[in-house]
């Protein structure tokens, strides 16, 4: 029994130990396992959200340095990194690429955390080990080893709500690719998280918007061709190249390499659109998607262009179109001609008229037009948030450029500097004449396409030009022509020539774009370079036509200096916002209401350019000069007259040349030039005031011509006051009231219509009202004191008044010239060239009696405009001896006045 005993209390005590010893083993464990996760937790700084898709603010020195020098070649454009401060203080921004590229978000990380600006850590579906410190990639292999271990998966970003968490706590920047190998199945196929439909999830979730900002890396500012070539099949293409090609590009040529950015994405505006309240999340994502790849696709072709197609697949496109084929086979019926000699003259026109662009052509402009700029211009001035504003309205629609047109050299200047921006060069509307070998094929090679003077008895080329415009605008080209029709010899703008504007809103009308926008560019220079040849035809010599002779001669201009080039872009106008102002829609319009359509268009685009026309230095100078008197005038008074056209200029916030902020030594070196050129001499001293310091100057007559070019550069900006100022002289009193000008305005406006263009939604009241507000700065005028809209001109404010109506004396005289031949001729013996001949001779016989003033009046192409006008009003011979009485008196009326302010 002891023994038994015995037994029991030590199982008794055995059996406690091994209790004890289980307590301390388990509490041990618990310990353990909570100091372990103690250290764990510590490891990875309190959180287990450590992910590969994610780069912290830094890598490392190394990794930092060596991806610094690896993308610093690339351009980023410093207008549009402006852009990105400002708006990722309105919201959170998440960049976007069309293809899955780790070099794209290693380029973005990297290159705007050293540009200061707000850069992506997040790649949306991007999984980044190589880059990462090692102990980011320590902890996220720890992270994941412990999530996999308690949920038996791998830990999802999306899931678990990182990439929102980061959104909204840190405003942290992503990074999505639109498409990617395998994306498609992927998402609709395994249902694995879409990235574009967790943003809108988060949208949904939060009030400040996200901004989805579509951005291109671009490596050529080549457009696509039709066909791939065995080199882009085994390298890839430049819109998405292989990782060879991208490598051997940065390494050789990196500046070729540059960032452009698209049009942001706003999130919660599209969310937030009637239309998309009750869609589905799923058919919001592909919407989202799809419209985020249509604006990189659309701005990616703002760019380098659309696809260029060889000339047979363009002439494939317009000679089998069957529309076109129609009218050929109608044609050769009517004109019972056999269809393949219509085939034939068909093919030959498109073969006169048709572009051949060359991307190697345009390098060989842009080495050309570099040198030139380098050797006979001393720069540019150019409106850079103007050719922003083009770069936006180019991805809505194509573009259809309008400069003016002063100069040969406009053609390349337009083209080079696009080229030089990161936009496409457009296709060139250029005449026939051009067409000469060896320039002609090589204009072509630089997108210049050709047309004829008059389209006239012409029907299978009207109608071959037409559809070649057409195709070139469904094809998404943006064309360049002028819309003065030719070279302006006065240096005024020409009204517009609309035929070929016709042809291009017909092409509108075919529905081959969404929209048109057209653009007012003024493209000037401080000095012309054809500036002999002009003055020249405006004196009556025959217009030599262009050859290679020419071009040999030309030689001897490129050792001159002929100062700097002024381009000024004017908002691009929207042919559909012209569109709304008129009742009928344009598909419903008769020829007749699309012919009004077309002249209003033309005078906004006239007007456009107006409004952005630079005044310069010589242009201001040779205003004064002009209007200074003709026997003599002492330098104080000329600074005078600077002084008040300048004011004026100011108070329209008319657009001055850079040269003109030192104003006093711009000007003073202007008349300098002019001096070294001999327009002008120092008169002897003749009195007191001279010998006390002032100087007194004459302009030779002989060379008022040259001058009135360089004033006409800017006198748009002077017709308004000019045309009121005259009204208020002619009142011939000291008080008169706006309203008592309007019929006076209303003639000089409507006489001079083929002189001066004018905004078609301003009244002659809007621009008496402008000038008025400008006469009373300059104390002209001052207010009546009891009186509404009543004025007095002061002591003073009289000669002012003269220094602007005087601009006008010189048109006077010409129509006073041109008049009295219709007085002398009968209308039989008055055709249209045989009038102006005969205008020019009496002209200079009034001119050697001394019956006007101003040589500047015997211009050609001045005469040509008073003739059409007097024909407009059916003054065509001395048989209309009424219409020619009543514009004498008027004429006579004017001149009066104009010779009553002694200038």
């Amino acid at each position: 029994m002891e023994l038994i005993f015995n037994h029991f209390l030590n199982l008794k005590y055995i059996n406690i130990v091994n209790q004890k010893l289980m307590e301390l083993f388990t509490m041990n464990k618990k310990t353990i396992k909570e100091k372990f996760k103690k250290l764990l937790m510590k490891l990875l700084k309190g959180t287990y959200n450590h992910y590969s898709c994610f780069l912290p603010n830094t890598i490392g020195y190394i990794a930092q340095r060596m991806l610094r020098l690896f993308y610093s070649g690339i351009t980023i454009n410093k207008e549009q990194a402006k852009y990105l401060t400002e708006l990722n203080k309105k919201g959170h921004i998440v960049y976007s690429s069309k293809y899955k590229s780790h070099f794209e978000f290693l380029f973005y990380y990297s290159r705007y955390s050293d540009e200061n600006l707000p850069y992506p850590q997040i790649g949306l579906d991007y999984k980044i080990f190589l880059w990462q410190p090692v102990s980011k990639i320590f902890k996220i292999i720890l992270a994941h080893l412990k999530f996999f271990f308690e949920k038996w998966h791998l830990p999802d970003p999306y899931e678990t709500h990182y990439i929102r968490d980061e959104f909204n706590n840190n405003n942290t920047p992503a990074f999505l690719s639109l498409l990617e190998p395998g994306g498609y199945t992927r998402r609709f196929i395994k249902e694995k998280p879409d990235p574009v439909r967790y943003l809108i999830e988060i949208q949904q979730t939060i009030k400040k918007p996200i901004y989805i900002v579509p951005q291109w890396i671009l490596f050529s500012k080549k457009s696509h061709r039709s066909n791939r070539n065995f080199f882009e099949i085994l390298f890839g293409t430049e819109e998405n190249p292989g990782t060879i090609r991208r490598f051997v590009t940065l390494f050789q040529n990196p500046e070729k390499i540059f960032v452009e950015i698209a049009e942001p994405f706003n999130l919660l505006n599209f969310i937030q659109k009637p239309e998309n309240q009750n869609r589905n999340i799923n058919h919001l994502t592909f919407l989202v998607r799809q419209e985020l790849i249509n604006r990189l696709n659309r701005h990616r072709q703002s760019i380098v262009g659309p696809v260029l197609k060889t000339r047979t697949e363009l002439k494939e496109t317009i000679l089998r179109n069957e529309k076109f084929l129609n009218f050929m086979e109608e044609y050769s019926r009517s004109q019972k001609k056999p269809i393949q000699t219509v085939y034939k003259k068909a093919n030959d026109y498109l073969d006169e008229i048709a572009s051949n662009f060359s991307h190697n052509m345009i390098q060989i402009f842009s080495w050309a037009i570099t040198w030139i700029s380098n050797n006979m211009f001393e720069g540019y001035d150019i409106n850079f948030e103007g050719l922003n504003k083009l770069r936006q309205a180019a991805q809505k629609a194509p573009l259809i450029l309008a400069p003016c047109h002063k100069s040969h050299i406009d053609y390349l200047i337009l083209s080079y500097i696009m080229y030089h921006n990161n936009m496409p060069c457009p296709l060139i509307a250029a005449g026939k004449n051009l067409s000469f070998w060896p320039l002609g094929p090589i204009f072509r090679g630089g997108g210049a396409f050709f047309l004829r003077r008059t389209f006239k008895g012409q029907v299978i080329y009207s109608k071959v030009f037409s559809e070649y415009v057409k195709t070139i605008l469904k094809e998404g080209f943006n064309i360049e022509f002028f819309i003065e029709g030719g070279r302006s010899r006065t240096g005024k703008l020409n009204l517009a020539k609309l035929g070929l504007l016709s042809i291009i809103l017909d092409a509108y009308k075919s529905n081959v774009c969404p929209d048109l926008y057209f653009v007012p560019i003024y493209i000037g220079y401080d000095r012309i370079i054809e500036e002999k040849s002009y003055l020249s035809e405006l004196e009556g010599a025959v217009k030599e036509p262009e050859s290679l002779s020419q071009v040999v001669k030309a030689r001897k201009f490129l050792k001159r200096r002929y100062g700097r080039i002024y381009v000024q872009f004017n908002d691009p106008i929207s042919f559909k916002d012209v569109l709304a102002s008129f009742e009928n829609s344009f598909f419903e319009m008769n020829r007749e209401e699309r012919n009004v359509v077309c002249r209003n268009l033309g005078h906004r685009i006239i007007n456009g350019i107006n409004e952005v026309s630079v005044v310069t230095p010589h242009a201001l100078v040779a205003c004064a000069l002009l209007n200074c008197p003709t026997k003599g005038f002492m330098k104080t008074e000329f600074a005078l007259i600077v002084e008040i056209y300048l004011n004026y200029l100011v108070s329209q916030n008319a657009k001055l040349s850079d040269t003109m902020i030192n104003y006093v030594h711009s000007v003073e070196d202007a008349l300098q030039q002019y001096m070294d050129r001999k327009m002008i001499e120092k008169m002897e001293i003749t009195s007191i005031r001279e010998a006390l310091g002032d100087t007194k100057l004459r302009l030779f007559d002989n060379k008022r011509p040259s001058l009135d070019y360089y004033k006409n550069n800017c006198i748009s900006f002077f017709i308004p006051p000019a045309f009121t100022a005259l009204a208020i002289i002619a009142q011939d009193a000291f008080q008169f009231s706006e309203n008592s000008l309007v019929s006076d305005y209303e003639f000089l406006q409507e006489f001079f219509k083929y002189e001066f263009a004018y905004d078609v939604d301003k009244t002659p009241l809007n621009y008496i009202s402008s000038s008025i507000k400008s006469f009373q700065e300059e104390a002209i005028i001052i207010p009546h004191p009891e009186l509404k809209q009543t004025y007095n001109i002061t002591s003073v404010g009289y000669k002012k008044l003269g220094y602007f109506a005087s601009f006008l004396k010189t048109y006077f005289e010409s129509y006073r010239i041109s008049l009295n031949v219709f007085m002398e001729y009968e209308r039989e013996n008055l055709d249209e060239k045989d009038c102006v001949k005969k205008i020019q001779n009496m002209g200079y016989r009034m001119y050697r009696r001394e019956e006007f003033e101003r040589k500047e009046a015997l211009s050609k192409m001045t005469f040509k405009n008073a003739v059409a006008y007097f024909h407009y009003h059916d003054i065509k011979g001395k048989e209309n001896q009424e219409g020619i009485a009543y514009y004498d008196s008027k004429i006579q009326h004017y001149l009066k006045y104009l010779s009553t302010i002694n200038i």
